[in-house]
């Protein structure tokens, strides 16, 4: 029998509606596997077993309620939670404890999952980095800012955890790790309870080692049609191949490992036509650091005025240059971002998904860094949805990821795109 903590989401809610698996065992499993590799990945905040493992025991005793019955979940520790500190990867917020859950917590309490614990954030969901090594090579970073919940989920430690992302802090590490990250389109899971950075941008989404897990969590959170995947053998998608205007960034092993999958994907079935995103489209990264650092400067301003001391000087940087944009500035880059979903609108009325890097290149060799956002920031500002799949290898032995990005509103259609790209890229 497999090890329990490698099965899928998936599998093991299957196993579980059948009577063949009791959640404790696989809350157990979980455990077990923290406990051998921990020490080395430091993928978790704060874990309570005892805890952990009662919540699964009362799953045990009722009946089913969702798909998510009794799977455990890992949270990152900028969501809210009532029963285990909630630290965002601050200094400030030591030993904080706050007196509700967020309520995608809440929600995955109420469908029937367990939290498992709490998985390591860079400082308040930005680019500085925290603990956590990259479990694929432990001298490498993980990426940020869901650093945590993407070790975890690649270590075997969770099969779903959380993330969010204002940048790009789903994509990259998960690119890195090697695992599925997607970020749903803009507003689909709800933020409240999530410790705020950029309203216009923030976005709660998750890291998976499947496509069909991915879909799984958010579907259940969010209410959206459930995805079948039985028909992503008969497909035969139109894809986009998308270099971006920020092609030059990523390296020349992920440049190569990109042009070569497009003939891999034509045999496979798929119609693949290159997309050139010009003009102002070159201009999103900026568009994204203007939005984003103006209101990340409102958002944290209780932090940065009352302890600016037990503020990374990163961080302070980044916050006191968003006070710099004035209202003008930042009003034109929402304007900028706006005509640029209208155009993407366009370009999708040809294509059903575009495919673009993940990151650009392997996790760098070492954890003083993150790693360059460039290639996630443009799809955040445009809102759609976002898969990264784990589809290559670098030169170093380390995952190469394959973005696939969606029409926004439309998860449905691109977690299929991405589920079938995953498989004509892997088999």
């Amino acid at each position: 029998m497999d090890a329990l903590n490698k099965l899928s989401a998936s599998e093991a809610a299957a196993r579980i509606a059948a009577g063949k698996l009791k959640s404790e065992a696989l809350v157990a499993a979980c455990l077990e596997r923290i406990g051998q590799r921990e020490k080395d990945v430091q993928a978790w905040a704060f874990i309570d077993s005892e805890r952990a493992l009662a919540q699964a025991r009362a799953r045990d005793r009722e009946p089913r309620r969702t798909r998510l019955h009794g799977i455990p979940v890992g949270g990152k520790d900028v969501l809210d939670t009532a029963d285990l500190p909630t630290e965002y990867g601050s200094p400030i917020y030591l030993g904080n404890r706050p007196s509700c859950d967020a309520a995608c917590v809440a929600q995955v309490r109420e469908l029937g999952g367990v939290i498992l614990g709490k998985t390591v954030t860079t400082e308040f969901a930005t680019r500085h980095p925290n603990k956590t090594r990259n479990p694929r090579n432990l001298k490498h970073t993980p990426g940020g800012s869901s650093q945590g919940s993407a070790a975890a989920v690649a270590d075997w430690m969770v099969p779903l955890a959380f993330g969010t992302q204002t940048t790009s802090s789903i994509i990259r590490p998960a690119a890195y790790c090697g695992v599925v990250g997607y970020k749903p389109s803009f507003g689909l899971v709800n933020r409240a309870g999530v410790k705020a950075l950029s309203d216009s941008l923030d976005t709660v989404g998750t890291l998976t080692r499947t496509v069909p897990d991915a879909a799984l969590l958010v579907e259940e959170l969010s209410g959206a049609p459930v995805t079948s995947f039985d028909a992503v053998p008969r497909m035969k998608p139109r894809i986009g191949f998308c270099r971006t205007p920020y092609w030059r960034g990523a390296d020349r092993p992920t440049q190569e490992a990109l042009e070569q999958s497009v003939p891999r994907l034509e045999r496979a079935g798929g119609k693949v036509a290159e997309v050139d995103l010009d003009g102002e489209f070159a201009r999103l990264v900026e568009v994204q650091v203007t939005i984003s650092t103006y209101e990340m400067f409102r958002a944290l301003a209780y932090e940065r005025t009352r302890f600016p001391d037990l503020i990374s000087g990163h961080l302070m940087d980044r916050l006191l240059g968003g006070g710099l944009v004035t209202r003008a500035e930042y009003e034109e880059a929402q304007a900028v971002a706006q005509r640029c979903r209208a155009r993407l609108d366009d370009v999708f009325r040809e294509y059903d998904a575009l495919l673009a890097p993940s990151a650009p290149g392997e996790a760098p060799e070492g954890l003083a860094s993150t790693g360059d956002p460039v290639f996630g920031s443009s799809w955040t500002v445009l809102h759609g949805p976002a898969v990264t799949v784990p589809a290559f290898q670098g030169p170093r032995g380390l995952p190469l990821g394959a973005q696939i990005i969606g029409p926004l509103g439309k998860d449905g259609p691109t977690l299929l795109c991405a589920e079938w790209v995953h498989r004509a890229l892997c088999s």
